[in-house]
């Protein structure tokens, strides 16, 4: 059980009988009230991000949540659905939908693998969100040929990468070249391998 003020970024709850990840949160008080902690919460099934309140009596339950290693096999671009399985077991396939993905998938390379986030509820479990490494190397497959004294853009570009996703790179950058990409910001970090 988690006090009211113990609710914190990064904690996984349960709300209305759902699993909630809290993105950030606000001990407050004025004057003469008692103290409250105001949230930002994420569903970590459906998506879906809510405020909430918490008062000095209130406690919640954390969300009962392992990591499980999969690997993302391919996107079925016509059915809009993302194949994963079991990182032990290559038979055991799984569709997981957009929401439960994110967006940083556009970054991870097919037979990849990834951390599961699997929610436990009595004896049903169901994955309902990856934890993505905070970057990842990819090879730069298309790249604009950058012209010398062009720094009107400030002196940056954008490039493909091998996965499809483009990312905004230093005018340096050129096709073949494998370099480091932030996941969570979706931004250059560094050149790892001169093509």
């Amino acid at each position: 059980m988690l006090d009211y003020n113990e609710i914190k970024p990064r904690a996984r709850i349960i709300l209305e009988g759902e699993p909630w990840e809290v993105v950030e949160n606000q001990v407050s008080r004025k004057q003469a009230n008692k103290p409250v902690n105001k949230t930002r919460l994420k569903n970590m099934i459906s998506g879906r991000v809510i405020e909430h309140t918490f008062h000095v009596s209130d406690n919640v339950h954390e969300a009962d949540v392992e990591k499980r290693d999969i690997t993302y096999l391919y996107y079925q671009e016509k059915k809009d659905e993302f194949w994963f399985c079991d990182a032990n077991d290559r038979k055991d396939r799984f569709t997981l939908s957009r929401e439960t993905i994110g967006d940083q998938i556009k970054y991870i390379k097919e037979n990849a693998t990834v951390v599961g986030l699997v929610f436990r509820q009595g004896d049903e479990e169901r994955i309902v969100g990856i934890q993505y490494p905070m970057k990842v190397e990819l090879k730069v497959s298309e790249a604009p040929p950058s012209i010398k004294g062009d720094t009107a853009t400030g002196g940056k570009k954008v490039v493909t990468l091998e996965t499809g996703a483009t990312v905004t790179a230093p005018l340096f950058i050129n096709v073949g070249d494998i370099i480091s990409v932030n996941i969570d910001k979706g931004e250059y970090s560094e050149r790892v391998e001169k093509g």
